[in-house]
């Protein structure tokens, strides 16, 4: 019993051994109480933009419709579900380094030879034989654990990295419908302005017949309608580009893409609140990859040191061997032996000391990525919190400058069609309405996608 016991306790000692190189642990990095730019409430006080479900922050139904087809159809997400599949995969090969490898085998013949002379009589023979055998390289050193780690650390980068290319198909789609409605918007600005001056100039060819208005005036109102006219072809161009590069986000061949709210519809908040900049760390995807990396690496750098120990092999085998099938599994046709070896290099031309190097160099390598990406994660931010604000406010002056300009162009008209004013004040201010209107879609237009970056920076959109 004390043998057995013994036996048990080296078995358990060969088989956990110990772990060589850095245990993991997140490195400190400097970040800022809150993020520059303004903000609507002080952070931390509320929940963050970033932590809301990307069907609560984009209502418009048909474009949550459009999003959800693009998660499940688009080839970036696709693809990386396939990286995701991989690293599974892989993770399962390198796990499997830990484990005895187990093999079997039976052979069974039967021989018989004539009489040659009579040094060499007729004989006959028959002979089997049943096997097991066990070759289990012992993780003393905790090599094939490390290398376990790394895989394990890879699959998660993997996951991350597929949760980034979501989050980036969420805005992507988002961005593509505003900007397809804005188009719509600004075709149908086009389209009526192009309707009001026809009206304006059948007016001036009768005026200009009974003698009330010049050659000049008639030309320039043809200058107007032209003006209007050319806008529209170019609007109906980009309208069906944009939706083809819709639908190859939606992984479909291309056409026509389905409407909801319009531009001016889809609500926007006064606020955003944005939250610590410490939650950027647990919530971004491409924080969470680089992450995942520099633990991956870290744990290739014990992989690195475990080479430097020597191997130690178990080696197994036993089973059944008789010439006489009738006795083959008896006690006497019972055989079997054993071995437990250690090997190592001695010599490799400094081969050990280089790829613990390398493995070091990769380490800093990664953890340089990661802070990297957390000091872009809160430019993005800062910039999109910027422009945010500074977009809606442009929003509202550019309102006040577009019924600024309509009043002016329906005060002209009504001067010229009582002779209080030239034709040349009627096309400057139909001119400045016609601008101050297409610049207002764009207002609108730069608000919402101000608010796409800014959760996509605050790392919304995978949850």
């Amino acid at each position: 019993m004390r043998r057995l016991r013994l036996g048990l306790a080296l078995c358990c000692v060969f088989v956990a051994g110990c772990t060589v190189g850095p245990n993991y642990q997140r490195p400190k990095v400097n970040l800022p109480p809150a993020y520059r730019g303004p903000s609507a409430s002080p952070a931390g006080k509320v929940e963050s933009l970033g932590n809301e479900k990307w069907w609560t922050v984009f209502h418009d139904p048909v474009l949550q419709q459009l999003i959800r087809t693009a998660l499940h159809q688009n080839y970036d997400v696709r693809i990386a579900a396939t990286r995701v599949i991989q690293a599974q995969a892989e993770l399962g090969i390198t796990r499997s380094n830990q484990f005895p490898i187990l093999s079997a085998g039976a052979d069974i013949f039967s021989e018989r030879n004539p009489k040659i002379s009579s040094v060499f009589p007729e004989y006959e023979a028959k002979a089997g034989e049943l096997d097991l055998s066990v070759i289990w390289d012992l993780d003393f050193w905790g090599k094939y654990r490390r290398e376990t780690e790394a895989a394990r650390d890879n699959l998660l980068a993997t996951e991350w990295g597929q949760r980034a290319v979501m989050t980036s198909v969420v805005s992507s789609v988002a961005t593509a419908y505003f900007q397809l409605r804005e188009l719509d918007l600004a075709l149908q600005i086009s389209q009526r302005t192009l309707a009001s001056r026809q009206d304006s100039l059948r007016l001036t060819r009768v005026l200009a017949v009974n003698g009330s208005a010049s050659l000049l005036d008639l030309r320039q109102a043809q200058e107007l309608v032209a003006a209007a006219a050319e806008q529209i072809p170019d609007f109906e161009r980009q309208i069906q580009q944009q939706e083809d590069s819709i639908s190859n986000l939606l992984g479909e061949n291309p056409g026509p893409v389905a409407r909801g709210l319009k531009l001016t519809e889809q609500p926007l908040p006064p606020s955003v609140p944005a939250g610590l900049p410490s939650e950027l760390l647990d919530r971004r995807p491409d924080i969470r990859e680089a992450e995942a990396n520099l633990m991956a690496a870290n744990a290739e750098v014990g992989v690195a040191k475990a080479d430097f120990f020597p191997d130690i092999p178990l080696t197994a085998t036993g089973g059944f061997e008789s010439y006489a099938l009738n006795r083959f599994l008896s006690a006497p046709s019972l055989l079997w032996n054993g071995a437990l070896s250690s090997t190592g290099t001695i010599f490799q031309a400094g081969a050990l000391h280089a790829g613990l190097r390398l493995s070091q160099a990769q380490k800093q390598q990664m953890l340089l990525t990661y802070e990297q990406t957390i000091k872009e994660a809160l430019r993005e931010v800062s910039d999109a919190l910027i422009a945010y604000q500074k977009y809606r406010e442009f929003e509202k002056q550019q309102e006040q400058l577009t019924a600024a300009a309509a009043d002016a162009d329906r005060l002209s008209d009504v001067l010229y069609r009582h002779g209080g004013a030239s034709y040349l004040q009627v096309l400057t201010s139909e001119t400045n309405y016609f601008s101050a209107e297409l610049s207002l879609a764009q207002a609108q237009l730069n608000a919402r996608l101000a608010l796409i970056q800014l959760y996509n920076a605050l790392g919304g959109g995978w949850q």
